[in-house]
Parts: structure tokens; sequence; C-alpha cells
């Protein structure tokens, strides 16, 4: 209360400050009443993910953006309030230094030392000696740039004989007359799969640093990755059913519908192995692939010739397999750790129905995909 009346007592007594005084809390005011707001908003939307029917509830893509904006605008509370407060920033600073952890060692580190303009002592005049330091570290990026690898293959000619030219061969490309290199390649693939970011922002993303390329380029470049990847995907599928045992299972994924306005539904099928729990060797991994039904010709693509243990949910197009005794298909619910490992993958791709074509198969078959750990 005292305080309160030391402010009232010290307030200025001339007019323009006392209006500008009045702009700047009602400013601050309005402020405040903004970010109430919008906090009510993103906790009515936690109360309806909390607490709502099932059918209201927000998917998981939504879940995470809301969290998003609720973090940022109550960072953005705290951010302004210590900047009118010192208290509360070094308040703030040192819970910040509690908190964070170490960051990873693998990582290079640019060493910067701090010192003094002056190290002579204040008194004296005498050279000082070091007894300590403070070390800290931030976490840094340097942000991606493009180059161009310019190759340069000088022709050599003899003087004395007549027609003789030697010149080195072109090395190989993954696009034959394409610009790519196949680590550019590999980066928008990463980013379009891994990183779920499409093409036409990739290419907006370029463009920023004036390189000029249409969305339907990098689709031709997808096309070709997905052609070089496939031997290794049929290897991988071939080692997964030599296993001794494996998953199998299906999930609903959305597929545009050209020409249509909207999605249609298709399916990834997927066959995991994972013994791991079992005291297994081998590495986990998945093989999936895009179909559009899930009729049981299309599980006979993917696991047909399979001679183990086939773990599944009891699915009829699954239990129909002419697997040979004295092997069978084990109809069983799939824990959280078989389902797990077999959607992994495909819950992480699902951006992969709105790729070409080349990237997903033929409509008929489809072609697969995979990981593994």
């Amino acid at each position: 209360m005292s305080d309160a009346r030391n402010e009232l007592a010290n307030l200025p007594t001339d007019v323009d400050a006392l209006h500008a005084l009045v702009l700047s809390v009602v400013a601050e005011r309005d402020a405040l009443l903004e970010q109430n707001e919008r906090l009510q908003h993103l906790l009515l939307k936690l109360k309806r993910l909390q607490f709502g029917r099932k059918s209201e509830r927000l998917p998981e893509d939504q879940r995470q953006l809301t969290l998003e904006d609720l973090e940022q605008a109550v960072a953005q509370v705290q951010a302004e309030a210590e900047k009118r407060d010192p208290k509360l920033r070094k308040q703030g600073a040192a819970r910040r230094r509690a908190s964070r952890g170490a960051l990873p060692a693998h990582l290079p580190r640019i060493e910067i030392t701090l010192t003094p303009d002056d190290t002579a002592c204040p008194c004296c005049r005498s050279a000082m000696t070091v007894i300590g330091k403070d070390t800290s570290e931030r976490l840094d990026v340097i942000p991606a740039q493009y180059r161009v690898i310019v190759t340069h293959r000088p022709k050599f000619a003899c003087r004395s004989c007549e027609g003789t030219v030697v010149q080195e061969a072109a090395p190989a490309r993954l696009i034959e007359g394409g610009i790519p290199t196949e680590a550019m390649v590999a980066h928008v693939a990463v980013a379009r799969f891994a990183d779920h970011q499409p093409l036409y922002r990739q290419a907006q993303m370029m463009s920023r640093q004036g390189v000029m390329l249409d969305r339907s380029t990098l689709a031709f470049w997808m096309g070709y990755a997905a052609a070089e990847v496939a031997p290794v995907v049929a290897r991988l599928r071939e080692m997964i059913l030599a296993s001794e045992r494996v998953f199998a299972d299906e999930t609903v994924v959305p597929v545009l519908d050209p020409g249509r306005g909207r999605t249609k539904q298709g399916y990834f099928w997927a066959v995991a192995r994972d013994d791991r729990p079992w005291g297994g060797r081998d590495p986990p991994a998945v093989v999936y692939t895009y179909a559009p039904g899930r009729g049981h010709h299309h599980a006979q693509a993917l696991l047909g010739g399979y001679r183990g243990i086939l773990q599944c949910d009891g699915y009829r197009a699954v239990k129909s397999l002419p697997i040979p005794t004295p092997f069978r298909v084990q109809p069983r619910p799939l824990t959280g750790h078989d389902r797990g490992l077999s959607t992994s993958c495909i819950g992480g791709t699902r951006a992969l129905s709105a790729a070409p074509q080349a990237l997903r198969g033929a409509e008929g078959a489809g072609g697969p995909c995979a990981s593994h750990g």
C-alpha cells in the first residue's frame, strides 16, 4: 500500500506529462486485455482437448499447435514483465541457467575469449594474473546456404600427334543432364518426407536465396530418388521376410484425388520385425507400401512367400495368406510395442499420399518404402 501511495505522490504535475502517462497506461492495459483474451481462447481449446467428447477432441497435430500457441503466449507475457522489472529479469535468467541441459558434445565449438581492454592492476598498475574464468555455452546455427559446384574438365592435345585428345570422363550424376547434386536431392527428400515440408514451400524457401526452381522440378527429383532407393527397400523387405516372426498391420491414409476436389481413402500396409524384447540380435525394421485398398491381394503383394510366424490383428485378408505349416498366422491384438513399431514410419510420413505417383508406386500395387533402426 505504501508503494502505491509513493507512486501517486510522485505523479507529474505537468498536463502534457500526465497526458503521456495516461496514454502509456491505456496502451499497456489494451495489450494485457489482448493477451488475456488470447490465453482464454487457448485455455478453452485445452479444456476441449482434456474434457470434451471423444468426437470433439482435437487431433494430435492440432493439439501440438495449441500447446505451441499457449507456450508462446506465456513466454511473451514473461518477457514483457522481465523488461519492466529488473528483479524478475534476474530471477528468470537464473532459472533458465539452472534448468537448461548440456549441449551435445559432438557439435563443433567456436571458442570466444573476452578479456578487459586493460589488464593492469587499477591500484599499482602491475600485471594481473588469471585466477579463474566463467564459461557459458549458447546454441548457434549456420543457415542453409546453397552453392554451385563448378566442374572443369580440361582437354589435352599433343602438338606432334594429330587428332590425339585426352580428357577426364565426366562423373556420373543421379539425374543425367540435371543440375542437382546427390546431396541436394537428399536434402529435399529429407525435408519433404521426414520434416513434412511440401515441395512448393521448399521452392519458396529457395527463392529467398535467388534459387528459382519450380515445384514440378523438385517432384521430378523425388521420382528419380525413389527409383534409386527402390533396390535398397526391396533388399530390406527380403531381410525382414527372412525373420522368424514379423508383425503386419494396415492403416488408413487420405490420398489426393485430382479432379474431384477432395481426398479418397488409401492404405499403408506395413510389415515389421523387432525381436529385441526376446533377446533377438537383428535390428528392428519396417517396410511399408501404399495400396488403394485392403484386399487380400495387397497383403499377398507385401507378404507373399513368407515362411515364418506372422502376428497380426486377425484381419481376414492377412489370415487368408497361404503360409505353410508348421508356421501359421497368429491373430492377436497388437500391443503398444508392436503397433508403435509397425506404424512409426507410417504416422510420420502421411504426407506421402500427396507425393508424386512415382514415390508411392503404381495405383495397383504400390512401391514399398522402408525404415530400420
